[in-house]
């Protein structure tokens, strides 16, 4: 039988190379949440910022080891709980713009003020 040997945590890319990668992933999120008036734009961009969060999970669970009696996949399980949650938010913000482009027949985020009450 052939064996697969993982690598020793730390020697193939360095951590901060993840953590400068997730940064600048959520700056570039938060710019688009920020600028763009677009609401499936602002979805895409939300998107982005919670990929950033799931890479910095996943290096941390990579990089850290776990404290003692804790189990070993605490980072797994949280970033695919982050990809549920993801799923769930772009169906429903989906749905909602939908909703309000037949209502308004806009895209555009500014329009949707009036839903203020």
């Amino acid at each position: 039988m052939h064996t697969v040997e993982l690598p020793v945590s730390g020697s193939d890319i360095p951590l901060a190379w993840f953590l400068f990668f997730a940064a600048a992933s959520f700056s570039i999120g938060l710019f688009g949440v920020l600028v763009r008036r677009n609401a499936i734009a602002v979805l895409m961009s939300i998107e982005i910022m919670l990929n950033a969060a799931n890479i910095n999970l996943i290096a941390f669970w990579r990089y850290v080891a776990p404290p003692p009696g804790e189990g070993i996949n605490n980072g797994v399980m949280l970033a695919l709980f982050v990809i549920t949650i993801a799923a769930a938010e772009v169906a429903v913000g989906i749905a909602l713009v939908l909703l309000a482009y037949r209502r308004w027949k806009a895209a555009d985020v500014d329009r949707y003020d009036t839903l203020a009450g």
